[in-house]
C-alpha cells in the first residue's frame, strides 16, 4: 500500500495539471485556438528543447540496453494482434476499424505524459531509454497501422505509404530534436552557456505546460458515443499492454531501469495521434475521442498500480 501511495503521489501533480487544463477550456470560455496554439508551442518548442538538452549529454548518461526495443515494440505487436481479434469478435468491425481500434490499444501518450512522468518517477537516468522509444514509436506503430489498413483494403503493402510515414516521422519536432542532440553528443563537446541556459529555462516549463495543454485538448474531445468500444480500448491500453510488455521485459532479462521505463510508457493513456488517424480514415472517431478522455483519467490510478506491482515483484522472495 505504501508503494502504491508513493507512486500516486508522484503522478498526482501531473494529472492535477491535466485536470486544470481541462477545467480552463471547459469553463473559461476561451476559444479553441488557445488549446491548439499552446499544444503547438509545447510540441514544437518546449518538448524538443527539453529532449535536445538531455540527449545532447547522451554520452555522459548511463548506457541503454537496446533490447528494450524488443520488449516495448514486441509487446505492441502482440497487443495490436489481440486488439484486432477483439474488434472483430466482440464488435464485428471491418478491417480498417479493427486496425484503428488495435492502434488505440498500443499507441501511448509518450511525449506529453510519458516523458514528464518517467523523469519525475525514475530520474534523468531514464531519459535515454525514453528517447529511444520516442524516436521509433511513431515510425514503427504508424507503419504497422498503414500495413494493417492497406492489407485490409487491398491485400498488399504500399511502399508509398511507408515513405510517407517515414517522412512524417523524420520531420516530427521531437524526433528531429533527439537526432540533433545525438549528433551534438557524438562530438563530445559541451554546448556554450548562451545556449544551455535558455534551453534549461524552456525545459523547465515543458512538463507543466505539457500537462495543461493535454488537459485543454481533452476538453475538446468530450465523452461521445460508442462507450463499450471506448471502455474496451482503454482496458487493452491500460491493463493488457503494460502486462504484455512487462512479461517480455522479464523474459529478456532487461536491467531494472529499462524494465521500469518500458512498462511505465506502456501504461500511459492513448496518444492523440490515434484520434487523428481515426479522423483520417473516418472510422471510430467518437469511441477513440472518448477513449482519450477515459484512459487519461484512469491512468492516474492504473499507472501507479502497475509501477507498484513491479516494485512488489522485484522485492518478492
Amino acid at each position: 500500500m505504501n508503494s502504491f501511495l508513493h507512486h500516486v503521489a508522484l503522478a498526482a501533480p501531473f494529472f492535477t495539471l491535466v485536470f486544470v487544463g481541462y477545467l480552463l477550456m471547459r469553463f473559461s470560455g476561451w476559444p479553441r485556438s488557445m488549446s491548439e496554439n499552446l499544444s503547438q508551442f509545447v510540441f514544437s518548442v518546449l518538448i524538443p528543447a527539453m529532449l535536445f538538452r538531455l540527449v545532447s549529454d547522451y554520452s555522459k548518461l548511463p548506457p541503454v540496453d537496446a533490447r528494450l526495443m524488443i520488449a516495448f515494440f514486441g509487446g505492441c505487436l502482440i497487443v495490436f494482434a489481440i486488439g484486432r481479434l477483439i474488434a472483430w469478435k466482440l464488435f464485428a468491425l471491418d478491417g480498417v476499424s479493427q486496425s484503428v481500434f488495435a492502434l488505440g490499444g498500443v499507441f501511448s501518450n509518450n511525449v506529453l505524459l510519458g516523458l514528464p512522468l518517467a523523469t519525475a518517477a525514475l530520474g534523468e537516468a531514464a531519459i535515454p531509454s525514453v528517447a529511444l522509444v520516442i524516436v521509433f514509436n511513431a515510425l514503427i506503430l504508424w507503419t504497422l497501422l498503414t500495413v494493417s489498413i492497406e492489407w485490409a483494403r487491398h491485400g498488399s503493402f504500399s511502399v508509398h505509404g511507408f515513405a510517407k510515414t517515414l517522412r512524417g516521422v523524420l520531420t516530427n519536432p521531437c524526433v528531429a530534436s533527439i537526432i540533433a542532440g545525438l549528433l551534438v553528443s557524438a562530438t563530445g563537446r559541451s554546448l556554450p552557456t548562451a545556449v544551455t541556459v535558455p534551453l534549461n529555462l524552456l525545459a523547465q516549463a515543458a512538463s507543466p505546460l505539457a500537462m495543461i495543454a493535454l488537459g485543454m485538448g481533452l476538453a475538446e474531445y468530450g465523452l461521445r458515443g460508442g462507450w463499450r468500444i471506448s471502455v474496451t480500448i482503454s482496458a487493452v491500453k491500460l491493463i493488457l499492454q503494460p502486462l504484455v510488455v512487462w512479461g517480455l521485459a522479464e523474459a529478456l532479462g532487461l536491467p531494472l531501469m529499462e524494465k521500469r521505463v518500458v512498462v511505465l510508457l506502456a501504461s500511459m493513456s492513448l496518444g492523440a495521434n490515434v484520434y487523428l488517424m481515426s479522423r483520417q480514415f473516418k472510422v471510430l472517431e467518437g469511441p477513440i475521442a472518448s477513449s482519450l478522455v477515459l484512459s487519461t483519467g484512469l491512468a492516474a490510478l492504473t499507472t501507479p498500480l502497475v509501477m507498484t506491482l513491479i516494485d512488489v515483484a522485484l522485492h518478492a522472495p
